[in-house]
């Protein structure tokens, strides 16, 4: 079977119709922000992050495979990368890539070798 990036897993504990606005985010070695927006689009879900002053106030688009556990008791969200792998991935802009097919692949080339 092979990695689907743009899936919630199973063992996440995400419901389908699920809120995680506001819901804290936290890397494998930290905190990163919390939820700005989040998709269930079949073929490109995904939750879009506010870093807040972590980098500089920047969002970062992160698939839903990279999130490993949804926990509706603390509103928190586990994910099984980096800050800086977070970190270095391709600069979300809402205004030039939201829907944006090109800047998803993009994201994808990006993610897909930490799951080869």
């Amino acid at each position: 079977m092979t990695f689907d990036m743009w899936s919630y897993h199973p063992e996440s504990h995400h419901t389908p119709g699920m809120d995680l606005t506001g819901y804290t985010v936290e890397a494998t070695d930290g905190e990163i922000g919390t939820v700005h927006q989040a998709t269930e689009e079949i073929g490109s879900t995904y939750v879009v992050v506010d870093t807040g002053p972590w980098i500089f106030g920047r969002q970062v688009l992160l698939p839903a495979g990279t999130l490993v556990r949804v926990d509706r008791h603390e509103r928190k969200i586990l994910v099984n990368r980096t800050r800086d792998e977070i970190k270095d991935a391709p600069e979300y802009d809402p205004e030039r890539h939201r829907g944006d097919s090109t800047y998803l692949e993009n994201v994808a080339d990006y993610y897909r070798p930490f799951y080869s």
